[in-house]
C-alpha cells in the first residue's frame, strides 16, 4: 500500500486535513532535478492535526470524491526537535 510523509497545510474541514507531499523529479534530457509538491486530502478521525504538523498518511478505500488517504501517525510535534542538539 502507499504510505507518504508530508506536512499539514490546512485543517479547516471537519475530520479532514490537506497534506503537502514534497518530492524530487528528474528530467533526464536536461540532467536536472526539480522539486514537486502533491496535495492529498486525508481523513483525521480524532481531528487533532494542526497546520505545520508532519504526518504519515496511508492509502485506504475512497471516503469521498477527493479523500482516499487516512492519517496513521500521531500528529504531535511538540516533543520532536527540528535539528539534533549540538554538543
Amino acid at each position: 500500500m502507499s504510505t507518504f510523509v508530508g506536512k499539514v497545510i490546512s485543517n479547516r474541514m471537519q475530520k479532514s486535513v490537506l497534506v503537502a507531499i514534497n518530492y524530487m523529479k528528474k528530467i533526464p534530457k536536461y540532467k536536472v532535478s526539480i522539486r514537486r509538491t502533491t496535495k492529498l486530502m486525508a481523513h483525521d478521525e480524532k481531528d487533532t492535526c494542526n497546520i505545520g504538523d508532519t504526518v504519515r498518511v496511508h492509502k485506504c478505500r475512497p471516503l469521498s470524491k477527493r479523500k482516499h488517504f487516512t492519517v496513521t501517525e500521531p500528529c504531535d510535534n511538540r516533543n520532536r526537535q527540528a535539528w539534533p542538539a549540538s554538543s
